[in-house]
């Protein structure tokens, strides 16, 4: 079973939501709290590229909240430097709920880790509102290994000596996958840090990698084409390959496995907890919009959370994000 991706159909969608004029700011964070909110268009910053998972995401919750609570949602795209850039300016903008971030787990956990300065603390200056939780990252050998599952993988590595095995970037989940195999099962994985999925999988389609690690529909041109096999996903079960296995079930033991990201939406630390919480219940209603099931459909992903499960997610993957970035060893850029 294979994704079929139509990023035109909606980019296309949610341009309409973007040709209003900003105004400027009127509304202050009191008006917000005393019920006023919003009082004018809504910018929602993404902190990714256009035509990117994120963007496609924010595109279509964007819309649906539009529609919600009548006024424009405009999304604004500000990538860079792992997302920093995008959310060091909502940080920066007024606590009143009419700028908000849509980004994923790197920005909001990694950055800490493997930036000196990325510009915003995320505890001082954010606060979560809504996440999706992460889909099951898959793990995908070379045919010509004959790898089909974790034993299998480990058994090549011990005989190979060395096997390279490609990331989407450093300090990224794939990243960390290696590094936590090295360790429980002595093998010596190199990573291969590529600028993103695209060109990771390109690499394993050219027959230059070994292994790689990353999203189910990215992966459709190697699974398609019969040039990688899955013999693993990182921490939970993918629908549409039901019978693969994760890597905790096949023995895999560290706690890094029993995370899976996320992506979602924040607002500046101060906005008042009545927005908070409208914005967390707009995010789960959108769930049921057609334009928004096919989004997540599209990515495989899971619907958002609500306000009190986002931040328990939160606060329960933190530390063993960051425990296991740390043990990378790398040196904050």
């Amino acid at each position: 079973m294979s994704a079929r991706i139509n990023r035109r159909h909606f980019i296309a969608a949610g341009a309409g939501a973007i040709t209003l004029p900003f105004v400027s700011r009127g509304a202050s964070a009191q008006g917000a709290a005393q019920g006023t909110w919003p009082a004018r268009q809504i910018r929602m910053i993404c902190s990714y590229p256009a035509g990117g998972q994120t963007d496609l995401l924010a595109r279509a919750y964007g819309e649906f909240i539009s529609k919600q609570v009548g006024k424009t949602v405009v999304v604004e795209n500000k990538p860079g430097a792992s997302g920093a850039i995008g959310t060091a300016e909502v940080a920066r903008a007024e606590p009143d709920g009419h700028t908000i971030l849509c980004s994923i787990s790197t920005t909001y956990i990694m950055n800490r880790v493997v930036m000196k300065n990325p510009g915003y603390d995320m505890d001082k200056d954010l606060t979560l509102v809504s996440v999706i939780p992460g889909a099951g990252l898959l793990l995908v050998a070379n045919p010509k290994t004959g790898v089909k599952t974790l034993e299998d993988f480990v058994a090549f590595a011990r005989k190979s000596g060395k096997v390279n095995f490609g990331t989407y970037s450093a300090g990224s989940a794939p990243h960390m996958t290696i590094h936590e195999l090295n360790k429980q099962y002595g093998l010596n994985i190199e990573p291969v840090h590529y600028r993103g999925e695209a060109p990771m999988w390109t690499g394993m389609l050219e027959g230059t990698l070994d292994a790689a690690m990353g999203s189910y529909t990215a992966a459709q041109s190697v699974l398609q084409s019969d040039r990688g096999t899955v013999f693993a996903v990182h921490s939970k079960k993918v629908d549409a390959i039901p019978a693969i296995k994760t890597l905790p079930e096949q023995g895999a033991t560290s706690k890094f496995f029993t995370v899976s990201g996320f992506s979602g939406w924040a607002v500046p630390k101060t906005t008042p907890q009545a927005v908070v919480d409208r914005l967390a219940e707009l995010c789960v209603a959108a769930n049921s919009d057609p334009k928004v099931k096919e989004v997540l459909a599209t990515f495989v992903l899971e619907p958002a959370i609500g306000f009190k499960e986002t931040n328990a997610l939160y606060q329960r993957e933190l530390p063993i994000w960051i425990e296991s970035a740390k043990s990378l060893g790398l040196e904050p850029a």
